[in-house]
């Protein structure tokens, strides 16, 4: 997968939009309601890669089972990998590696179920009762 194609790949996702605070050679994929990263795609030594979010025993596995999938440098190591693009690991399971980044990052609806559910539970005070 090239680097164009991943962009155009991450842009298919609901409110994600392409960033480039750096310079040309970093564009950062992130989601508009949050504004967070899921995907950072740069170039490094003639190479091109994609620093992705992921659930930290998820990471440890994506590590061993491939040899293009490092530990993020400069980024929290525990939550984020480096995937060289065009190397060992199959097209489909990097987009199944940017889902997963996206999913982490995006804002769960938990929170507001959760309000809802309380409020619901809440006795509703009626007044008096009549005789």
């Amino acid at each position: 997968m090239t680097r164009r194609e991943l962009i155009d790949h991450c842009l298919t996702y609901p409110a994600a939009f392409e960033d480039c605070p750096f310079d040309d050679e970093w564009t950062l994929m992130r989601y508009g309601a949050n504004r967070k990263a899921f995907a950072c795609v740069f170039r490094s030594g003639g190479r091109d890669f994609v620093s992705l979010r992921c659930d930290p025993d998820k990471s440890y596995f994506l590590r061993i089972l491939f040899r293009d999938v490092q530990p993020a440098p400069n980024i929290d190591e525990r939550l984020w990998n480096t995937v060289s693009l065009g190397g060992d690991v199959p097209d489909a399971d990097l987009l199944e590696m940017v889902a997963h980044s996206f999913a982490i990052i995006k804002p769960k609806n938990g929170r507001t179920r959760k309000k809802s559910a309380l409020r619901a539970a809440q006795p509703v005070n009626v007044g008096p009762l009549s005789p």
